[in-house]
């Protein structure tokens, strides 16, 4: 099993960049407390490790060159945030149907479904979007991983 920060890493991203998928291509304000929840910040006005590794988590995204913006807002918030080219492409790509069955992010019948809705389903912002459904940890760590961080085949899904 993963440490706990990592788990929190891959569904503050999967979080992030399902909202950034579903703005865009218009840019958007990115809240901390959007994707990690409420925050209190303590006497110092320093804020929870839950709130700073989310907000760091999104810092890298930036990093990484998945998503961009034009300012931080205090850290609270990324502000006018978008995703990359890069990232568009690779989210609206289709997953290997390996992976989705693996995942089951394909609904019963799906054969049977309008070819458009089966383009749709096969894509890694579904499988993103059916992991942070489900709430499973490895889901999530799993669709993230392969969206972004892995070339997943179905030799991997044995």
């Amino acid at each position: 099993m993963a440490d706990i920060h990592v788990e929190e890493f891959y569904k503050d991203v999967a979080i992030a960049l399902a909202q950034l998928y579903a703005a865009f291509p218009r840019r958007t304000n990115l809240f901390v407390e959007d994707i990690a929840g409420p925050d209190e910040p303590d006497e110092f006005g320093l804020h929870s490790k839950r709130h700073m590794a989310c907000f760091g988590a999104l810092l890298w995204l930036q990093e990484e060159g998945l998503l961009r913006y034009v300012d931080t807002i205090r850290q609270e918030a990324l502000d006018q945030a978008v995703l990359t080219r890069e990232a568009f492409v690779r989210l609206s790509a289709p997953a290997p149907q390996a992976l989705a069955r693996k995942l089951n992010a394909l609904p019963p019948g799906e054969a049977s479904l309008p070819a458009s809705v089966q383009q749709d389903l096969s894509t890694y912002i579904h499988l993103l979007r059916a992991a942070l459904k489900n709430g499973s940890s490895t889901r999530i760590s799993l669709a993230v991983q392969a969206a972004f961080f892995t070339d997943f085949s179905a030799r991997e899904l044995h």
